[in-house]
């Protein structure tokens, strides 16, 4: 039987995309700015002296591996165990501490989600991105997308979300919820994202998805006829038509809830935009 090589003594090596993504995104998240989101909500320990609660900044890494590589609680614990550059993400030495469980994972999302500190989080790394020169200027590209729910109701409950609908596109029914996106015209900054079930008319979304200083709007046949709405929201505003596409879904493949109900994939939605944010800037971040 041939003998293994000593794990930091391989001959013959290579850095992993996987390795070189997390590399990057280490450098440029802004985590001081994330922390201090999260920290007024985080507990600061057991007054009984119980063990304390892990580092909140590893926590958020462990959260920010689940929505990059789409990974349910369970799947992040798991892939911390397989995968040596996940871990020097995170920040675990196995050889001294084992990696947070599923359980911990859980609890820290719901944390997230309860305080609604999605937009808080999004907020805070739109306002690093404008220090860095980086900011949400005069013109908007409207959008939305499909975002697939189980029709099953082999579950709990053994029925379907009640928040997810039915809606046609061309010849084809989805069923499940509707991403609206607001993104800057000339950074590409997604600075509004909102959710409803996927029967809810674009139209509708449209006032809401503006910042008012708009002077150019855009948008696909969708959001045609809305010229009124446009000129009350932003009045200095010149509406076009044309169709964006983010990355969420293509790269970080948030195809498919995971979550029942609006609110926690909202969330999901929100934070999913300001990693977006900082993946669209990294090479300009990169190079200061």
């Amino acid at each position: 039987m041939k003998q293994q090589t000593l794990a930091g003594f391989a001959k013959y090596a290579k850095t992993t995309r996987r390795a070189k993504f997390l590399a990057d995104m280490d450098r440029v998240v802004p985590w001081r700015e994330l922390v201090a989101v999260v920290e007024p909500h985080y507990p600061k320990g057991s007054p009984e002296g119980g063990r304390p609660p892990v580092g909140l900044e590893r926590m958020l890494r462990i959260y920010f591996l689940q929505l990059w590589f789409n990974l349910s609680d369970p799947a992040v614990e798991e892939a911390l165990y397989d995968s040596v550059a996940m871990r020097e993400f995170v920040g675990i030495d196995l050889g001294s501490e084992a990696a947070p469980d599923e359980t911990t994972v859980c609890k820290f999302r719901h944390l997230l989600e309860r305080n609604k500190l999605g937009k808080p989080l999004l907020a805070a790394v739109n306002q690093h991105l404008k220090a860095q020169g980086i900011k949400v200027t005069n013109g908007t590209i409207v959008d939305a997308t499909i975002i697939s729910a189980p029709s099953s109701t082999k579950n709990k409950d053994q029925e379907r979300d009640p928040e997810m609908h039915q809606t046609a596109k061309g010849k084809q029914w989805y069923f499940g919820m509707k991403a609206h996106v607001a993104v800057d015209s000339r950074t590409k900054l997604i600075h509004t994202i909102l959710a409803s079930a996927a029967n809810v008319p674009d139209t509708l979304a449209l006032p809401h998805l503006l910042h008012g200083r708009e002077t150019r709007v855009y948008g696909d046949q969708g959001y045609q006829g809305q010229t009124d709405v446009i000129r009350e929201v932003a009045p200095n505003a010149r509406a076009k038509v044309e169709h964006v596409i983010g990355v969420i879904k293509r790269v970080f493949g948030f195809q498919k809830t995971r979550y029942r109900g609006l609110a926690k994939n909202l969330h999901r939605l929100e934070v999913m935009a300001a990693l977006t944010n900082v993946f669209l800037q990294r090479r300009r971040l990169l190079a200061r």
